[in-house]
């Protein structure tokens, strides 16, 4: 390949290094950017289009390791060339499994530089990299799809459906709990898929006012109400030949359900105020936390628009669901948020982890993800167990059993908080709301 001006992420604290590799890849004809952190390479990362990424290994805070991890999760197209002064093969082994293409080691040569970015760049090809930010094919060795983590069985059945859906436009529902990540689902379809390269669109239908959704969906023309002062296309028209993401669609009202069913029957829509019709090409993905066919039974949603979204339904499920993709999730928001708060990575005890898998999530990955926040405040270097809120460390479920001796019952529980407090009494008896002495004898 010829040299076109590609952008390349050099990371590395020492530097003589970094200017070094800048030197040469400018002599390349390369643009280069330049970060002595991960914190910087993300702030870059996030502002910037960048083509190639090379970091060095080690270094101080969060490594290079890390950082090839995250670029992997969230630009997985990327490719990542590693740098270290310090081979090992364990460390060669971790850098391809994390989603490198190569791997070089100091000192090297102005030529043996030129031909390992040569080497990530080419090794960014159709089927195995792409270059529109989002990988095309599921690669089995990392515990990522497209912006989705996890490897538990009850996630790969939401990527077997994504897989099966990527390159076709079908209209897919997609049911979930609130905090599941459904929009997160939306997106993989959109760009895990040939499309990639069309917009998406998403849009919340619980939070736009009624009265002004369909103006927001279909757009509207000059004069159709008061303040419509030119004519403005709706998000149909934004996301034409790509795809729209409703959540929440069974807020929408009625008449709004009327119109998204011609829409996607007949492929147009016609702006409020106006009567011409303007074709579409579109892929509809839609959302819900509610029971959309309980909603039909009740006559609070289309029956004909019901079945024209249910064409493939993805169920994502409840975090109770997939505790083992739980320690996948708390790396990626301890990453994320120790780079943000502390520049550096900050790491969990493995109690504090342990409570973590045990709790029932109801808030699911966004109550995770808020407690992961507030403990990396919290904590120093590691997230202990007195940086999680307390209604996660006293969480405890009362007994199931049924038709017991109420002394029976009352012995399991007090046990059940016992063994959540770590056996401490005083807290123990503050949560029974007896004194310890009371305690004590109940013990006994």
């Amino acid at each position: 390949m010829g040299f076109n001006k590609e952008n390349v992420l050099i990371v590395d604290d020492d530097v003589n290094i970094l200017e070094l590799i800048h030197r040469h890849l400018q002599s390349f004809n390369y643009h280069t950017y330049k970060a002595v952190s991960v914190k910087e390479a993300l702030v870059i990362l996030k502002d910037s289009r960048i083509d190639l990424l090379i970091t060095d290994l080690k270094m101080p805070d969060v490594d290079g390791l890390q950082l090839v991890k995250y670029v992997s999760e969230h630009y997985p197209k990327l490719p990542k060339l590693v740098v270290t002064g310090y081979p090992s093969v364990d460390d060669a082994m971790s850098v391809i499994k994390s989603g490198a293409l190569d791997y070089l080691v100091k000192p090297f040569t102005k030529e043996e530089l030129k031909q390992a970015v040569l080497k990530s760049f080419k090794g960014n090809s159709p089927g195995k990299v792409g270059t529109s930010g989002q990988s095309s094919t599921k690669n089995n060795n990392v515990d990522a799809y497209g912006e989705l983590i996890g490897r538990s069985e009850a996630i790969k059945k939401v990527t077997d459906i994504i897989d099966r859906v990527k390159d076709n436009k079908a209209t897919v529902l997609i049911n979930g709990e609130s905090g599941t990540g459904k929009e997160l689902v939306a997106r993989s379809v959109h760009y895990m898929g040939k499309f990639s390269r069309a917009p998406f669109v998403a849009v919340n239908c619980g939070a736009i006012p009624e009265s002004l959704l369909e103006a927001e969906l279909f757009g509207y023309a000059k004069g159709a109400f008061t303040g419509a002062n030119e004519n403005r296309n709706g998000f149909f028209q934004a996301a034409d030949k790509g795809t729209l993401f409703l959540d929440e669609i069974g807020n929408a009202s009625l008449s709004v359900q009327s119109k998204l069913l011609r829409a996607l029957q007949e492929k147009e829509v016609v702006k409020v105020g106006s009567q011409k019709i303007e074709k579409i090409d579109i892929r509809i993905i839609a959302a819900t936390n509610s029971n959309l066919y309980s909603l039909v039974q009740k006559k609070m949603f289309r029956e004909d628009l019901y079945y024209r979204l249910t064409v493939v339904e993805i169920n994502v499920p409840p975090l109770r669901e997939r505790k083992e993709d739980i320690p996948l999730l708390v790396d990626k928001f301890l990453l994320k948020y120790g780079v943000e708060y502390k520049d550096r990575l900050v790491t969990i005890a493995p109690e504090a982890m342990e409570l973590l898998e045990r709790y029932p999530w109801p808030g699911n990955i966004r109550e995770l993800e808020n407690v992961i926040q507030r403990a990396v405040i919290m904590c120093d270097k590691r997230i202990e167990i007195d940086n999680l809120p307390d209604n996660l460390k006293y969480k405890i479920d009362f007994p199931e059993d049924n038709l017991l001796p109420l002394r029976e019952v009352e012995k399991k529980y007090i046990l059940k908080v016992l063994v959540a407090t770590d056996n401490n009494k005083s807290k123990a008896a503050e949560i029974l709301q007896i004194d310890r002495k009371t305690l004590r004898q109940k013990i006994q």
